[in-house]
């Protein structure tokens, strides 16, 4: 359900071409504190509920992550899966092409599920202006989603995280296994924090000696899913596995009614937007379960975003997304603690703020 409140939405667009069957839809939240940014997302369910609750989250993402971007989405209602290049390509074209009188002044866009620097080139060429999008190829000065900001940011979410908790020697799922998950897994492992369940679009598998993440990647690319891990196990329902840490990486509301009361996760970190309600996140703060919410700790993308806005190199993006994170997320779960309050509740208190001060 869409509400109008102080904050906006400011605009709704719903877009269609009846050359190439594109239906899309932009949500701009709020540009309060500049423009509104927030990424494209192609799937067949996407929807402008969906894309409302999306464009929020990144007026208080931004706002949060303490850069100069209000909040806005897009979505374009199609399957990838059914679409040949050519296809998909004439379909991004004619919704850049639909967006030419509020790009970049209002809205700048960016990848998001299904959508990556191709796509953004694509994007760059029909609309004519490189300004109108992030996550570009290095060649039109951008800084691709693929060298894995998000992902980044999400493990430092978590690593910050553990400061709060007790755990010893944790375990880690992580649901989703595209730009997010795979970054966070690499990350893990190199930390030296086991990984011992991953899911997509096909599956989970589970192995209590823990996944290794070369060879996950190597069966991804040859499989085509990651359920064919030679020497796991496959399970159910990822949401649900005996885990001390649970990465949502992909799916809006993976958790959900019908499954929230089987996990047994104690940290929740949200590598994915809008991975529970926040009637959930508010039900599981009473239960102990402590959650880095989406807004904290996906932030990795925006901050990218904001560096290739400024000509940032990819260094200068790995080392604010780093910094950052690490600030939000402390800063955020400490006045959870002192407060008494849930992570969501104290984030929101300040990102509310910045956007009524109009300052960051």
């Amino acid at each position: 359900m869409i509400k109008n409140d102080e904050f906006g939405p400011e605009k709704i667009i719903q877009v269609y071409d009846p050359e190439t069957g594109m239906k899309g839809i932009t949500v701009i939240h709020n540009t309060t504190l500049g423009p509104g940014k927030g990424g494209i997302r192609m799937t067949p369910s996407v929807s402008v509920e969906e894309v409302y609750k999306l464009a929020e989250t990144m007026t208080w993402k931004n706002a949060l992550a303490g850069i100069p971007f209000g909040g806005a989405k897009s979505g374009i209602i199609a399957n990838p899966k059914e679409l040949n290049p050519e296809q998909k390509d004439k379909i991004v074209a004619a919704f850049a092409k639909a967006l030419k009188n509020i790009a970049p002044a209002e809205y700048i866009a960016g990848p998001d599920m299904n959508m990556a620097e191709h796509e953004m080139q694509v994007f760059v060429d029909a609309h004519g202006d490189k300004s109108s999008t992030t996550g570009k190829p290095r060649e039109l000065g951008g800084l691709p989603h693929e060298l894995g900001s998000t992902g980044f940011g999400t493990y430092h979410a978590l690593l910050t995280a553990l400061d709060f908790v007790d755990f010893e020697n944790p375990t880690v799922a992580i649901e989703g296994f595209g730009n997010v998950g795979t970054f966070v897994m690499k990350f893990l492992q190199e930390k030296g924090i086991k990984v011992v369940a991953v899911s997509d679009s096909k599956g989970t598998i589970y192995s209590e000696e823990g996944l290794d993440y070369h060879r996950m990647m190597k069966t991804k690319e040859e499989t085509g899913s990651v359920v064919n891990y030679e020497g796991a196990e496959k399970v159910g329902d990822i949401v649900s596995l005996d885990v001390d840490i649970l990465v949502p990486a992909a799916i809006p509301d993976v958790i959900n009614k019908k499954n929230k009361d089987s996990v047994k996760a104690k940290l929740i970190v949200c590598g994915s937007n809008i991975a529970m309600t926040k009637e959930i996140e508010e039900e599981f703060h009473e239960k102990g379960i402590l959650i880095v919410p989406d807004f904290i700790a996906n932030a990795g993308g925006v901050i990218s975003s904001y560096v290739e806005t400024i000509n940032g190199t990819q260094a200068d993006m790995f080392e604010l997304v780093e910094k950052n994170i690490i600030e939000n997320t402390k800063e955020i779960l400490e006045k959870s603690k002192e407060r008494g309050i849930s992570p969501r509740k104290a984030g929101m208190e300040i990102a509310i703020q910045r956007v009524k001060n109009g300052k960051i």
